[in-house]
């Protein structure tokens, strides 16, 4: 894998973390591939029961690497298939991830690397952090999901506001509308978002990952549609060698332990 991806696994927690620090942890190519493999590693270890993602550095993700991309206009290459080949898989992988994904946003997320943070299912943020969508500043429509994740974050209106403006949200802001989950003083937040994570990777696996999709499925589905489909996960949750022991340690009054199966 390349060095501007690092990948790192303790116990049943993999930590991302995105390694251009001298470029803000911006993508180019090689990094979006590096970033699409690790995903797809936590994705299928059965191992990893939860994963964190970060950035070196004073920034989380500065978003595309504009050098490159202003290297493609140039050559008459446009954005070169990036959005459908790169952002577009990342996202999806990190939504579809049957397994919780935290980001812990350690300073600027911009464009894609905000996108990235947003398509986590918690957001820890430092007090140093903010958020920037400034594609209208350059000309462009959203990409990696920005649309869809910032919509059923904070709502239509706030998330036409931000993509229209393109105004830097600081993070206290952020936290306001809903698109933290909670905001630490900087030289904390390591210790905040991993404790989360491993608190996360030590609970039923099975049942995170069904949560995910009933929550992503009823936000766009009618009543009775998110009815039947949280049956259907219920159904297969129940299967669980994590549910039977909860619910036979829950009758002795003890806490569970959770094997993630």
């Amino acid at each position: 894998m390349s060095d501007t991806v690092i990948y790192e696994q303790d116990g049943g927690v993999a930590t991302i973390t995105l390694n251009r620090p001298e470029a803000m942890n911006s993508l180019t190519l090689e990094m979006k591939e590096a970033l699409a493999a690790a995903v797809r590693r936590a994705r299928d270890d059965a191992a990893v029961r939860a994963v964190l993602l970060t950035g070196s550095g004073r920034a989380f993700c500065a978003g595309q690497d504009l050098r490159e991309h202003a290297a493609n206009l140039e050559a008459g290459r446009g954005l070169a298939g990036t959005v459908r080949d790169h952002y577009n898989p990342i996202i999806s992988d990190l939504v579809e991830m049957p397994k919780p994904v935290v980001a812990a946003v350690n300073g600027v997320a911009a464009g894609a690397g905000a996108s990235l943070a947003f398509a986590c299912d918690l957001r820890i943020a430092s007090e140093r952090a903010s958020f920037a969508l400034a594609f209208a500043a350059i000309g462009l429509a959203p990409d990696s999901g920005a649309s869809w994740s910032l919509q059923n974050l904070v709502g239509r209106a706030a998330a036409t506001e931000i993509l229209l403006l393109g105004e830097p949200l600081k993070a206290p802001r952020a936290l306001e509308l809903g698109l933290l989950t909670r905001v630490v003083p900087g030289e904390e937040l390591a210790a905040v978002a991993g404790e989360l994570v491993a608190k996360l990777a030590a609970g039923p696996t099975v049942a995170y990952g069904a949560i995910k999709q009933a929550v992503e499925f009823a936000a766009t589905a009618g009543l009775r549609d998110a009815l039947e489909r949280e049956a259907e996960l219920q159904e297969k949750c129940a299967e669980t060698t994590d549910h039977k022991t909860a619910t036979a340690a829950f009758l002795r009054k003890e806490a569970p332990t959770f094997e993630g199966r």
